[in-house]
C-alpha cells in the first residue's frame, strides 16, 4: 500500500517525491490494513526539492447510518467536499478527491465535472406500449395476462431476498417521504392552487411514516421504480428491467404500487375518468393475486398505503400529465386520500377509494 499511495501522490501532485511515513489517526505507524474504510491516515512525505510535507487522505464509514450506507452515498458527500472546501475562505484545502480499486490502488477522480453510466443496449418494446394499446381499444389478449403474471412472480421471487439492517428499512420509510424523488420533492413540484390537497396529504404520510418505522423485517430486495416505462418486453414474456432507483433493499410495497397504480391509471384514462376500465381492472387484480399467492405476504395490504399516495401523486401530476382530464385527476387524488384512511386495503374493491 505503501508504494500505491506513493505512485498516487507523484501522479496527483506532479512531483517527485518518498514517502516517511503513514500513520492512521491515533499515531499507529503505517497500520493500513483497513484503509479506505473510513479510517483518516496522515501521509508524510519529502518532495525532490527536500520539502517535507504531510497531507491526510480519508474516507466515510457505511455502517454507521445517516444517509451513508450506499457507496454512492459516500461518493456525494465526498465530491461535494472537495468541491465545496475551496470555496470557503478559510477552511483546510482539498486536494483531490477519487476512489480505492478492488486491487488496493487509488484512483482520481478530481478532473471530473460530470458523471455519467455506460449500459449494454437492450432490445424489446416498453411494457408501457402495451396499456396504450389496450387503452386505445384493442382486446385483451392471453399475452397480456401472462405478462403481468410473469412480472407478479418476478416481484415476488426478488421480494424473497430479506436483509436484516433495521436502519436501512428506516432510512428508505423515511426517504419516501422527505427523499427529492419522492412525497415532498413531488409536491414542491405542483401548482400552488394544490397546496390545501397537498398539506393534507403530506400530514397523513408523515403519520403513516411513524407506523411503518419498526416494520425493519419486511426489508428486502427490490427494484425501486417498477413501472411500464422501466420494462422492456421482446416475445412472450421474456423482459429486461431499466433504471434501477434508490437503492437495493427496500419495501416491497413500493415496487407493488409503482406497476399496479398503473393498472388503474390507464384504466382511468380509457373511461375519460369515470371508472376503471374492465380489462385493466383484470389485470390489476390478477397482478395482486399472483403476487399474494406467491409471497402469502398479506401484510402488503398493511403498509402499502404511503406507497399508493407516492405513485398517486405521480400519475395525479399536472406537470408530468398536463393533458390528462380534471375528472381524471380528482379520481387519483381521491384514491390518495381515501387509501390513507383506511388501515388494510381492499384491492379487490379498487374502486370504492376513487369516489
Amino acid at each position: 500500500m505503501k508504494e500505491e499511495i506513493e505512485r498516487y501522490l507523484k501522479e496527483r501532485l506532479g512531483t517527485s517525491l518518498r514517502i516517511l511515513s503513514i500513520k492512521e489517526a491515533g499515531g499507529r505507524e503505517e497500520e493500513i490494513k483497513g484503509f479506505g474504510y473510513g479510517k483518516p491516515y496522515f501521509v508524510t512525505f519529502e518532495t525532490a526539492g527536500g520539502a517535507r510535507k504531510e497531507v491526510v487522505i480519508s474516507s466515510l464509514r457505511g455502517e454507521d447510518g445517516f444517509g451513508h450506507e450506499y457507496l454512492s452515498d459516500r461518493a456525494q458527500i465526498l465530491i461535494w467536499q472537495y468541491h465545496a472546501f475551496n470555496s470557503l475562505p478559510g477552511h483546510v484545502r482539498a486536494l483531490d478527491v477519487g476512489y480505492f480499486t478492488a486491487d488496493g490502488r487509488l484512483k482520481s477522480a478530481g478532473d471530473a465535472v460530470e458523471y455519467f453510466i455506460l449500459c449494454e443496449k437492450v432490445e424489446g418494446s416498453e411494457y408501457v406500449k402495451d396499456l396504450e394499446r389496450l387503452r386505445g381499444g384493442a382486446r385483451l389478449r392471453e399475452e397480456d395476462e401472462k405478462r403481468v403474471e410473469a412480472l407478479a412472480s418476478y416481484l415476488a421471487g426478488i421480494h424473497a431476498e430479506k436483509r436484516e439492517d433495521a436502519k436501512l428499512y428506516i432510512r428508505r420509510i423515511r426517504e419516501l417521504v422527505g427523499h427529492s424523488e419522492c412525497i415532498f420533492g413531488l409536491t414542491d413540484s405542483y401548482p400552488a392552487k394544490y397546496i390545501t390537497k397537498l398539506m393534507d396529504i403530506e400530514k397523513r404520510c408523515i403519520e403513516w411514516r411513524w407506523k411503518l418505522k419498526n416494520k425493519t423485517d419486511r426489508l428486502c430486495m427490490v427494484h425501486g421504480d417498477f413501472h411500464p416505462w422501466n420494462i422492456m418486453f421482446r416475445t412472450g414474456t421474456d423482459f429486461t428491467l431499466l433504471d434501477r432507483s434508490r437503492g437495493e433493499w427496500g419495501e416491497a410495497a413500493d415496487d407493488i404500487t409503482a406497476m399496479s397504480i398503473n393498472y388503474i391509471f390507464f384504466g382511468l384514462l380509457k373511461t375519460d375518468g369515470e371508472c376503471i376500465d374492465r380489462d385493466f381492472r383484470r389485470l390489476y387484480n390478477l397482478f395482486f393475486d399472483v403476487y399474494l399467492a406467491e409471497t402469502g405476504d398479506s401484510e402488503l395490504l398493511e403498509v402499502i398505503q404511503p406507497f399508493y399516495a407516492f405513485r398517486g401523486l405521480v400519475v395525479a401530476s399536472p406537470v408530468w400529465y398536463p393533458d390528462i382530464s380534471e375528472e381524471t385527476r380528482a379520481k387519483l387524488f381521491n384514491f390518495v386520500n381515501n387509501v390513507l384512511e383506511t388501515e388494510e386495503f381492499d384491492y379487490k374493491d379498487v374502486e370504492r377509494y376513487l369516489d
